[in-house]
């Protein structure tokens, strides 16, 4: 987890039994799962939402490439078209 082991975890429950007491530290235990599980979901949320973002911005950036090499191969195409109607003539 954060690098504690179960000698290290087992001491700090032991401790904060000692200091909050049996009564409160259930409802203790209770509040910090409740704070960790919205904690992640903010983290997950947050994660997606700039995924979302980046996924948005790579799409417009393709899109705009592709309509500027669309408009490219337009004018190249009317130049060669007006160029052959000139030979014609």
């Amino acid at each position: 987890m954060f690098g504690i082991g179960m000698p290290e975890l087992i001491i700090i429950l032991v401790i904060a039994l000692l200091v909050i007491g049996p009564q409160k530290l259930p409802d203790l235990a209770r509040s910090l799962g409740k704070g960790l599980a919205e904690f992640r979901r903010a983290t997950d949320d947050f994660k997606r939402n700039i995924e979302d973002n980046a996924r948005e911005h790579e799409e417009k950036e393709r899109l705009a490439k592709q309509e500027k090499e669309n408009a490219e191969h337009n004018v190249k195409e009317k130049s060669t078209a007006e160029s052959k109607e000139k030979e014609s003539v």
